[in-house]
C-alpha cells in the first residue's frame, strides 16, 4: 500500500506574488532514503461554469502570457482572503470579469491542478440563470472579452482545439457530468 512520505524539513525559497516556492525534504517509506522536492504554494482558484437561461455558457477570451496566445476559457481566478467560501469567490469573479450574475451557485468539484508540484485546489462552481447585470471590474493586468457559447457547441470547440486550458477542460467535464445527473 502506498504510504505518505514523512516530512524531514521544509524551507521557503521565494515569494513570487501569485505563488511561493518551497523545498521539502521527505523520507521514502519504501527505501528509507531522503529526497528533495520543490512545491509551489498558491491560493486556491475557482473556475465558474456560468449558464444563461438560453443554455449558453458565459466564457471569456484573454491573452495568456505563458503561451503567448489568446485562449477561450471560463471565468475564474484566485480566492481573495475576504472571500467567505469558494462559492463567494466564484460569484465575485463572474461579476468582475463578465458583469454576469445568477442564482443557485453550487460547488461541482474540487480538483488538484497539478498534485506533483502544486499544493492548491481549484474549486469548480456552477451558477445558473446568469444574466448581465453589472459593468466589468477588471484587475489592472486583465483584458477580457465576454463570449456567450451554446453549451451544445462546447464538444466541437474542444475537439477543434479552440478550448485548450487543461483546468477549463476539467471544469467542462464536470459540467457534462452534472448535466447527465452524475454530479449533484
Amino acid at each position: 500500500m502506498i504510504q505518505p512520505w514523512p516530512l524531514i524539513e521544509s524551507r521557503e525559497i521565494g515569494d513570487y506574488h501569485i505563488f511561493r516556492l518551497r523545498h521539502d525534504r521527505k523520507l521514502s517509506p519504501r527505501t528509507g532514503e531522503p529526497h528533495g522536492f520543490y512545491v509551489l504554494d498558491s491560493s486556491d482558484w475557482v473556475n465558474v461554469i456560468a449558464l444563461t437561461p438560453q443554455r449558453e455558457l458565459v466564457m471569456v477570451e484573454q491573452f495568456r502570457h505563458g503561451t503567448n496566445t489568446v485562449e477561450l476559457e471560463v471565468p475564474g481566478g484566485i480566492a481573495d482572503a475576504e472571500d467567505a467560501s469558494p462559492l463567494a469567490t466564484g460569484i465575485r469573479e463572474l461579476r468582475e470579469e463578465t458583469g454576469y450574475e445568477g442564482v443557485r451557485a453550487r460547488l461541482l468539484a474540487d480538483i488538484a491542478p497539478n498534485p506533483a508540484i502544486m499544493s492548491n485546489t481549484c474549486h469548480i462552481v456552477c451558477i445558473e440563470q446568469c444574466a448581465k447585470r453589472h459593468e466589468l471590474k477588471l484587475d489592472h493586468a486583465e483584458d477580457l472579452a465576454t463570449r456567450l457559447v451554446p453549451v451544445a457547441d462546447i464538444p466541437g470547440l474542444v475537439a477543434a482545439g479552440k478550448i485548450r486550458h487543461s483546468i477549463v477542460l476539467v471544469s467542462l467535464y464536470f459540467l457534462d457530468l452534472w448535466q447527465r445527473g452524475l454530479k449533484q
